[in-house]
């Protein structure tokens, strides 16, 4: 499974508005919704919290992947979103999150689901990458970053 497969250039933001936890999942949300019909903003947000619940998404060195299943959506959906200046997300290391990662799956989805999470998260794990997606200037070389990296394996 590769990333293209489920993030859009589209599905890119480069500077987050939001400073809380809920309101970054709020602003996934809302963005996955305006660029997929199929997704209610609401519902995913009732998802995204309730998985928060279980435990953070917050992985740590600056990334969070939050993620949660949809019934009735009928593929895998990836949203990436950047936040300068990081914001406290109850991170496994308690620091700051910069990198978010959604991921929202089918509801009878689990092997993909969990594909994707993998993938995801082996992308994320290094420090070079994150680094570039730091320095990124916009959309399409946040996009165009990813993509690459996720090509080298």
């Amino acid at each position: 499974m590769k990333i293209h497969e489920f993030l859009a250039e589209g599905l890119v933001l480069p500077a987050l508005e939001a400073r809380s936890k809920e309101a970054v999942l709020r602003e996934l949300a809302e963005q996955v919704a305006r660029q997929e019909p199929e997704v209610d903003a609401g519902v995913l947000m009732e998802h995204l919290l309730a998985r928060e619940r279980m435990g953070s998404t917050g992985v740590g060195e600056g990334v969070a992947i939050p993620h949660g299943k949809l019934p009735g959506l009928p593929r895998l959906l990836g949203c990436f979103a950047r936040s300068p200046e990081g914001v406290e997300y109850d991170s496994m290391d308690g620091r700051p999150v910069h990198l978010f990662f959604l991921l929202v799956a089918p509801e009878d989805s689990a092997g993909a689901h969990l594909r994707a999470l993998a993938r995801i998260s082996r992308l994320l794990k290094s420090a070079e990458l994150r680094q570039r997606l730091m320095e990124a200037a916009d959309r399409e070389a946040l996009y165009r970053t990813i993509l690459e990296e996720d090509g080298k394996f």
